[in-house]
């Protein structure tokens, strides 16, 4: 497993590549450092996301909720901001976070104690967290003149000459690879995605091993709730909407198996800047937006076919044996 997953990000590194080269062709200022860490800014959100969705993907599961949790927690803080714009900037990340986790658990809980299927919950919470929204807010916006100077400024100071929306990006990569890699709670999550029986009778508990995924999902659309928000400085009901697909897209082009228990924080970073940089370059190089869809569409059924490819070969092996035992 990790062979394949190191081979697909190793294919995807070199697309991008590909994909960088045949830009530049065209716009060679695309590819200036400046420019590039600009594209690396914009795709810190999907980054974010992408990272707590691979984690709940992982353990089998989907959420199709993080955009809408996304945009109600950004209301949430924007709307507390403007009711204590002297309230500290730590407080209100902290309470962005805690939100998210508030609301992800939501989604953890119905999937493990209630048994219903991930999509049915995560497409119901999601529109129940847009519906809330418009009751908060009875449709309207919140617009920059009402957020306060400090809550805007966090995600565009710069440190190092890099933003902080970025090293927050950075160092979520960081710290999942971490958790996946290094910990007890990592290795749980690719063993209830990938063989949810053995892992039971291993004693993980895999309904709250897929719990605490959706609570890490939930905790990073909180978060990247509030830096969207205030890096635009806008909030209102259709914030991110239809993100949520862009979010499983980067997922699944990154070499994160939609069957469960493959995936590395890696491939979810390459997935995300794959589409990133889709975004952004199509417009410079006078590209219709229209064939961002296209090109995301085309490399998500690539993505599924070499996963299929790759899940085909043991089942061979497995009918082989069984008929030569026949």
């Amino acid at each position: 497993m990790k062979r394949i997953s190191a081979s697909r990000e190793l294919l995807l590194l070199i697309a991008i590549a590909l994909l960088l080269a045949l830009i530049a062709s065209r716009f060679p200022a695309f590819v200036t450092p400046a420019n590039l860490a600009a594209v690396f800014n914009d795709t810190s959100p999907l980054i974010l996301l992408a990272i707590g969705q691979m984690i709940v993907i992982l353990t089998k599961c989907i959420d199709l909720s993080v955009a809408a949790n996304l945009a109600l927690t950004g209301m949430v803080v924007s709307l507390i901001n403007i009711a204590a714009p002297g309230l500290p900037m730590v407080v209100i990340v902290a309470i962005a976070i805690g939100f998210g986790i508030l609301l992800g658990m939501i989604n953890g809980i119905l999937v493990w104690k209630l048994a219903i299927p991930p999509i049915v919950v995560t497409l119901g919470t999601m529109t129940i967290f847009r519906g809330v929204i418009f009751l908060l807010t009875e449709g309207k916006w919140v617009n920059s003149h009402e957020m306060s100077d400090a809550f805007k400024a966090v995600p565009r100071t710069e440190i190092f000459g890099l933003p902080v929306l970025s090293w927050i990006a950075i160092s979520a990569v960081i710290l999942f690879w971490i958790v996946l890699t290094r910990t007890t709670l990592g290795r749980s999550f690719y063993a209830a995605g990938g063989n949810p029986n053995a892992a039971t009778y291993a004693g993980i508990n895999v309904g709250r091993t897929q719990f605490w995924a959706f609570t890490i999902s939930g905790a990073l659309a909180g978060l990247t709730g509030y830096l969207w928000v205030s890096r635009f400085a806008v909030a209102y009901v259709d914030v991110a909407g239809g993100f949520e697909l862009t979010v499983v897209a980067a997922c699944v082009i990154g070499g994160v198996s939609i069957m469960g228990g493959i995936g590395t924080v890696l491939g979810a970073l390459l997935g995300a800047l794959f589409l990133g940089i889709i975004a952004n370059a199509l417009p410079v190089v006078n590209i219709s937006p229209f064939w961002q869809m296209a090109i995301s569409g085309g490399a998500i059924i690539i993505a599924v076919v070499l996963n299929a490819q790759a899940n085909r070969s043991p089942g061979r092996i497995i009918l082989k044996r069984a008929e030569h035992a026949t």
